[in-house]
């Protein structure tokens, strides 16, 4: 079996994602061509594992201080751009198209008959979660963005969907506590995330931010991004402060850690997702930087590990069995794993 693996970059969790899913299908013995967009070319990192890997410009959203920016967004959109980039990926050699929320490739194969099957966060959203149904467009947007004849969509728990559990790499350093706050925002203003750090002059924090080299500034250092550091990090700090983004979410509580998170204004994915992590006591949420719920955060201890099922196992066997199993089933032996 030959699967082309679309992936959108807009937000380092679909990469993690993707980081999951290849070992799995690689055991099975399917070979996997990836396809990302939505981030400049040059901005990709540490992507060795993806082989050959194409980009395309796909579409992503215009951030300023934590807030998407929906005219800018628009404007940027180029949809001629994208109009060719979907005439010119050929996807007829593939026996189907795995699309992690990923346009191009998703209407590429609607366009050529091939079969695109979605696997992502966002395609949770076509469900009513914790009792709140999604916004009336919703599902007819994320269906107009990525579609898909199958949705496979991936949460914290199942609320009674056919939704999965997250897809995550286990981390490969030991849990321990060294006495930092790991702090993550990286749509935010620096200059402001370190002034509202600074109102806690006691805890020391370890930023990672768009820089070429370390800065200390006291008990803040402000760290490059990394694929090596950043789990470690992760493994050995006393709680993660980030946007509500879904896949560092999730690893942050598979390791039993705290959370304090700011979703993206506008973004309603983060907005939903800031919403059912309250519901689940699964972390505090702040949406400006409020020196008195850090304070209160800082005080909080941490969570007991919230173990998930290996979905990226059952995703791969699904389909190396050709989709035949109905997809509400297959979810339901998932969860029944944990």
């Amino acid at each position: 079996m030959k699967i082309l693996y679309g992936v959108q970059a807009t937000g380092n969790g679909h990469i993690t994602r993707a980081r999951a899913m290849l070992p799995a299908l690689q055991a099975r013995g399917i070979e996997v061509d990836f396809v990302f967009s939505g981030r400049d070319k040059n901005a990709y990192f540490d992507m060795e594992c993806f082989g050959d890997y194409r980009t395309f410009r796909g579409f992503t959203y215009r951030m300023q201080e934590g807030r998407v920016r929906y005219f800018d967004t628009l404007a940027d959109a180029r949809p001629y751009r994208f109009v060719q980039d979907v005439l010119a990926l050929d996807t007829r050699a593939y026996n189907l198209v795995l699309t992690d929320f990923e346009p191009v490739s998703a209407w590429a194969a609607r366009r050529q008959g091939v079969r695109p099957v979605g696997l992502a966060h966002q395609y949770a959203l076509l469900y009513p979660l914790a009792d709140v149904p999604p916004p009336p467009l919703l599902p007819y947007g994320l269906n107009a963005f990525a579609p898909a004849d199958d949705y496979l969509g991936v949460h914290w728990q199942s609320f009674g969907q056919p939704i999965l559990p997250p897809l995550i790499q286990a981390n490969p350093h030991p849990i321990d506590d060294k006495g930092f706050v790991l702090v993550y925002l990286p749509f935010e203003d620096l200059a402001q995330v370190q002034a509202w750090l600074r109102s806690a002059p006691q805890q020391r924090f370890r930023i990672y931010a768009a820089v070429d080299n370390m800065i200390s500034d006291g008990l803040i250092e402000v760290h490059p991004f990394s694929r090596t550091a950043f789990p470690r990090d992760t493994a050995e700090c006393s709680g993660v402060i980030c946007n509500a983004g879904f896949g560092l979410c999730s690893e942050v509580m598979a390791l039993g850690k705290k959370l304090l998170v700011r979703p993206l204004d506008n973004q309603v994915e983060q907005v939903s997702n800031a919403k059912i992590l309250q519901t689940m006591a699964a972390a505090d949420v702040m949406h400006h930087f409020d020196a008195d719920t850090l304070h209160q955060w800082l005080q909080r201890p941490n969570p007991a590990p919230m173990h998930f099922p290996d979905t990226a196992a059952a995703v791969a066997d699904w389909l190396a069995d050709d989709c035949r199993e109905p997809v509400d089933k297959m979810v339901e032996n998932v969860w029944a794993r944990g």
